[in-house]
């Protein structure tokens, strides 16, 4: 405090360094400040830490170990040539005062009114702890032969007793000794598992977003793949066995159809590749329609003389042949002509088979009719 105070220094005008020597003497002030306001009694004001847990007499209640006070510092004996020093400080918590010094002899803090400790120690041999020799054992290790052989042998004995255990914990030690290679070491091991993790989960997540899925999948066990190779869930032709079958049907199908209806191969059966079509109806003969077919008169015979058109001859005179065998004409034919082959008022039915007149012309016949 007397060092941040004591950066920026301003002397008055009447300051005598001969007769005030320092400015805390010309302002009759200690360097300390509020801390040595009881200097006079032998009293220093410190910033004191508690070293264990308490429990304090006035409020009953707990102190921790590590909470700080502004306590009175104050001289109160010596063991041997260690001051022994007293701490008094009140408790936050009530107006009672605590009263602490030190024990040279045991390197700790004796409580001495105020407050009681809260008992956590135990005894060091109990737990094979190392202890400081006392200053008359030193002295009688320094004065006695007798008890220093006595008390070699009693060394030597308890580090034949503790050798397994050092041995043990030198053979622990070594396996930790390069501890940045067995640092690097795990650190790769856990790069490794998380990284296998990760595929694990992006292969769990495609699984899920392929099937549809909104539940969680456990993990994939070997009895599991085993069951998975014994089962077949595919179909025995595969789509492209399926789709060069049905390209072989289609090349080897006819592209018309015979006359009989039936494929020109026998035993191939080929695909329909659309709906059947209707039966075709009943023809309707011109006769059920009222219609009859009447000769027209013959032309006149052209005279001698007489100039014939170009393109014709004599006997082919408006006429027409008509096929020698009208029974293996296409039915088509006579159906375009309203009627079947077989019905009346075809050309076989008249008195013409060979021939047909061009100038015969159907005419309807409405005398049965019921008109006026």
């Amino acid at each position: 405090m007397g060092e941040r105070k004591g950066v920026s220094k301003y002397y008055p005008p009447d300051f005598n360094p001969e007769k005030h020597g320092s400015l805390n003497r010309y302002h009759h002030s200690h360097p300390l400040r509020e801390r040595a306001r009881k200097l006079a009694q032998g009293i220093l004001v410190i910033r004191f830490e508690m070293p264990y847990n308490i429990w304090c007499d006035g409020c009953k209640n707990h102190i921790g170990m590590g909470v700080r006070y502004n306590a009175e510092k104050k001289k109160v004996g010596s063991y041997y040539s260690t001051p022994i020093y007293r701490f008094r400080m009140k408790c936050h918590l009530c107006v009672n005062y605590i009263e602490m010094q030190t024990d040279p002899a045991s390197c700790d803090y004796v409580i001495v009114s105020g407050a009681r400790r809260k008992e956590e120690r135990w005894d060091p041999e109990d737990n094979a702890q190392v202890q400081a020799t006392e200053h008359e054992t030193k002295q009688k290790l320094e004065t006695d032969a007798m008890f220093r052989l006595e008390h070699g042998e009693a060394d030597r004995h308890s580090l034949h007793q503790a050798l397994p255990s050092l041995s043990r914990l030198q053979e622990a030690q070594g396996a930790w000794k390069d501890d940045f290679a067995l640092n690097s070491l795990l650190r790769k091991r856990f790069r490794e598992k998380k990284k296998a993790m990760q595929e694990q989960e992006e292969r769990t997540q495609a699984l899920q977003a392929k099937a549809s899925l909104d539940i969680p999948l456990l993990p994939e066990a070997e009895e599991d793949r085993r069951l998975a190779a014994l089962l077949t869930l595919h179909a025995p032709d595969s789509y492209e066995d399926r789709q060069r079958l049905k390209r072989t049907e289609i090349s080897t199908r006819p592209w018309f159809p015979t006359a009989s209806g039936t494929p020109s191969t026998p035993g191939c059966a080929p695909r329909r590749l659309a709906p059947p079509r209707r039966p075709p109806a009943t023809p309707i003969s011109p006769g059920d329609l009222g219609i009859v077919r009447r000769r027209s008169p013959q032309p006149p015979t052209p005279a001698e003389g007489v100039p014939q058109p170009q393109g014709q001859s004599e006997g082919d005179s408006r006429e027409c042949c008509l096929p020698e065998n009208p029974q293996t004409s296409r039915p088509e034919e006579a159906e375009d002509m309203g009627g079947s082959p077989d019905s009346p008022g075809s050309p076989q039915d008249s008195g013409h088979p060979s021939c047909l007149s061009l100038g015969s012309s159907l005419v309807a016949d409405y005398s049965d009719s019921e008109s006026d």
